[in-house]
């Protein structure tokens, strides 16, 4: 299925770019028209997905982080945050909940659990020496049809 609409971006590994992700991907599914509670919960996961990406993939590095997010007619929802840093040796490892390859940092290591908590389905590969795709995929709840509502009380 083709998507009708679609984001790019791609930004360095600083930590003060997760918020432009935020921000990024809060306007792009802003225009869905989701709940509240939709739209916290996709933005927490792409923040972790991210947060990952700059302190485990770069470890203190620098490179890019890529997001491609893709909107369905049938109110589906696909993000899609690339980096090309050191990879994961173990995904399965890494996903269990409180496991960090960062506990220095002093890391909760519940990032892979609150994506897959928030969105109906995540997928991760890595590649060591080449990097990490995290991709989250979350059907919106049916809209409101608040548009319509208030164009029935304006007529009354």
């Amino acid at each position: 299925m083709k998507p009708y609409n679609e984001l790019k971006i791609s930004f360095p590994s600083e930590s003060c770019n997760e918020g432009i992700a935020r921000m990024c991907i809060t306007s792009f599914v802003s225009a869905l028209d989701p709940t509240v509670t939709e739209l916290a919960e996709i933005k927490t996961a792409v923040s972790e997905a991210v947060t990952n990406s700059i302190v485990h993939g770069y470890r203190g590095g620098f490179g890019k982080i890529e997001i491609y997010a893709k909107a369905f007619e049938n109110r589906n929802l696909s993000i899609r945050i690339t980096d090309h840093g050191c990879g994961i040796a173990d995904i399965e490892k890494a996903m269990e909940p409180l496991y960090t390859s960062a506990p220095e940092e002093e890391r909760a290591g519940l990032g892979f659990a609150v994506m897959e908590s928030f969105m109906d389905k995540l997928t991760v590969k890595s590649t060591p020496g080449k990097g990490t795709t995290v991709t989250m995929q979350r059907k919106l709840s049916p809209t409101h049809n608040l548009h319509k509502l208030s164009e029935r009380n304006s007529l009354e």
